[in-house]
């Protein structure tokens, strides 16, 4: 089982594979996204966005509308996704 050290909840688990899933149907690298997320403004490295995708580190709201920016969805988009 995955250690949730900050508590992450269902919805930021679900939210969190959301990310990963639409980032790999995408053929975006974590290293491209955290490059293009840094780029809107949001300073982020891969291994941030890696422990995002593994749910060892929140994604806070900011975190999130810049990733979905940067993968061209709206946050709701990531939000919402099915399990």
């Amino acid at each position: 089982m995955i250690k949730t050290p900050l508590g992450i909840g269902l919805t930021g688990q679900r939210t969190a594979r959301s990310i990963e899933r639409t980032r790999a149907a995408g053929g975006v690298s974590q290293r491209q996204l955290a490059e293009r997320v840094t780029a809107l403004g949001r300073p982020m490295t891969f291994t941030m966005l890696s422990r995002i995708e593994r749910r060892q580190r929140r994604c806070d709201v900011d975190d999130l509308v810049a990733i979905a920016t940067a993968l061209g969805v709206s946050p709701l988009d990531l939000l919402s996704e099915a399990p």
